[in-house]
Formats: structure tokens, C-alpha cells, sequence
């Protein structure tokens, strides 16, 4: 069972804990799938989206889920709130506590922000997403749709490519699926990705190689490239970055018979995958979809339920 106030990243949860949240998800999916199954368990508690980034999946997946259960969940509105007129986030998140809000979604592009406002506020704290360093609800879904296809975790092979050094994604990804018993090969230009990363868990490989990744794996799950978060140009140009770092399907060829396409989208067409990758039928690129919302109402129920 999982017993912490909020949920912040997946670093240093036990595989307990990640495997409750997934059995949770299990039943949540079929609240999304099917309206009749729906209840309003959570109707006497309330969610407020804190985004100080731009998200339209991540914001939009949180909602449907807290209508699912009955929540009253309203956005902050950053743009037009008091944090344009210099407010803290601290003073901004016990504001939101005195209203009474039981859970508190944030995504910033500050790392650790999510962690210092859990710090000073009642409510539960779920990251969606901070800087370059988690995105822990996106790795549940990940795995959770990973568990779903493969049936568990230990021996798998889960090659991550793209823009490693930027992603939260590949993070949160990577302290998952070792706690779980997978392999995982993270493969970029050797200006996206860093050694460092090997030591994110156990069974964890970097590598310039999309071969090496690919070779015999699994899942194959492709990440965007963040051009916004680059202070400089880490290859030629996106042309380039394709030719040598695109996910073809000739690429897929080197991978196991079965072996899942995934990405956490927007995708980037013809640049980090081909259409024909996109659109083929190992694809569940739009299945993540549906299991974010079933994942991030699993969290929600478990973490608004404390309150």
C-alpha cells in the first residue's frame, strides 16, 4: 500500500509501492472505460492544476481523472493569478491550503519545486513534472501499459531514446522500471546524454548507440526533442538528428518480434519516429493515453483519500 503524504517522483520508492499504484490503475481503468462503473468516491475533496509550464496532456489527463471520481478540481490560472505580481510559490500553496484544496498538481520548470511545496502545505503534492528532473505520473503510465502488454517487468529489455540529458521522463522511467526487475538502455547524441545517468539504478546503460539499445529489446519507447529547453544546438539540425537518432523501421527490425513502440507525445513526425512507426500496429502510443488518465486517477484516489 502506498503510504506517503504526495508523490513526487519515483526515486527511492520501494517496488511495493509503484506496483500498488499500478493495481490500483487496474481498476481505474475500467471506471474510464466504462461511465456506468464511475463513482463519486473522492466528491467531498478538491484538486487545484498548478502550472507554471505549458501542458496540454498532462493537464487535461489530470482533470478527466479527478471528474472520474467525483473531485471538484479547478487551474490556478498562473497567467492571470498573483504569481504575476510576485507572489511565492510557499505563500501561493498555503493560500491554497487555507481554501481547503486537498491536493495540489504542480508542474514547474524549477527542479524540486514540487518537493519544497510539499514541505510547507497539508495538502498532497503530485509532480507533474519539474525542470529536467521527474515526471513520475508518465512513468506510472509508461509501466502500467508496459505491464499490461508484457505481463511484468523482470528481464525486460526497455530501450529509451532521444533527448536523455532534458528529459524528466527518461528519469522517473529509469528509477522505475530498474525498482521493477527491467533493463534499461538510454541512447542519444552524445550531446543529449550523459554517463551520469547510469547511476539512476542498477541495471541502467548509456549509450550514442541506437543499435546497441534496440538490439533485442522489448519496448522501444522514443522521447521528444526539447529544443526549448537547449541553451545551445546539440546537433546540425533536426534533418540530421533523424538520419542518425530517428526510430525507423528498419531500426525496429533489431528489436524483438512483438517488441512495443511507444512514446510519451507530442511526437515529432519524421523526426524522432517515422510515421510508419507511429501508426504501426506494435504501436500503443494512444493507449498511454487512456491508461495516463486510469493511472493518474489511481493516484489521485490514494493520495486524495489521506486528506
Amino acid at each position: 500500500m502506498y503510504n506517503h503524504k504526495d508523490l513526487l517522483g519515483l526515486r527511492g520508492l520501494m517496488k511495493d509501492d509503484i506496483l500498488s499504484i499500478l493495481d490500483n490503475a487496474r481498476l481505474m481503468k475500467k471506471r474510464v472505460e466504462n461511465p456506468s462503473l464511475r463513482s463519486p468516491s473522492l466528491e467531498r475533496h478538491s484538486a487545484v492544476t498548478l502550472f507554471y509550464e505549458c501542458s496540454t496532456r498532462t493537464r487535461m489527463s489530470f482533470t478527466m481523472a479527478a471528474e472520474y471520481l467525483g473531485m471538484r478540481i479547478n487551474d490556478l490560472g498562473v497567467s492571470a493569478s498573483s504569481v504575476q505580481k510576485g507572489e511565492r510559490l510557499i505563500d501561493t500553496g498555503k493560500t491554497l491550503d487555507a481554501m481547503g484544496v486537498s491536493v495540489m498538481i504542480m508542474r514547474h520548470n524549477l527542479t524540486g519545486a514540487a518537493h519544497l511545496l510539499a514541505k510547507h502545505v497539508r495538502a498532497a503534492v503530485i509532480n507533474g513534472g519539474d525542470g529536467c528532473n521527474e515526471h513520475p505520473t508518465q512513468a506510472l503510465l509508461d509501466m502500467f501499459t508496459i505491464a499490461e502488454k508484457k505481463g511484468g517487468f523482470d528481464g525486460l529489455k526497455v530501450a529509451i531514446i532521444g533527448d536523455i540529458i532534458h528529459s524528466r521522463v527518461a528519469r522517473s522511467n529509469a528509477f522505475g522500471l530498474s525498482a521493477l526487475g527491467a533493463r534499461v538502455f538510454l541512447a542519444g547524441p552524445p550531446t543529449l546524454i550523459s554517463r551520469h545517468f547510469e547511476r539512476l539504478g542498477p541495471s541502467v546503460t548509456v549509450t550514442d548507440s541506437v543499435n546497441e539499445a534496440v538490439r533485442d529489446a522489448d519496448v522501444i519507447m522514443g522521447l521528444r526533442v526539447q529544443l526549448e529547453r537547449q541553451k545551445a544546438a546539440a546537433f546540425p539540425d533536426l534533418r540530421e538528428y533523424a538520419r542518425f537518432y530517428g526510430i525507423t523501421a528498419e531500426i525496429l527490425e533489431m528489436a524483438k518480434p512483438g517488441a512495443l513502440i511507444m512514446h510519451p507525445a507530442p511526437v515529432n513526425r519524421g523526426v524522432e519516429m517515422t510515421s510508419e512507426v507511429i501508426d504501426h500496429d506494435r504501436s500503443v502510443i494512444n493507449e498511454q493515453v487512456t491508461n495516463g488518465v486510469a493511472v493518474r486517477m489511481a493516484v489521485l484516489e490514494m493520495l486524495g483519500a489521506r486528506g
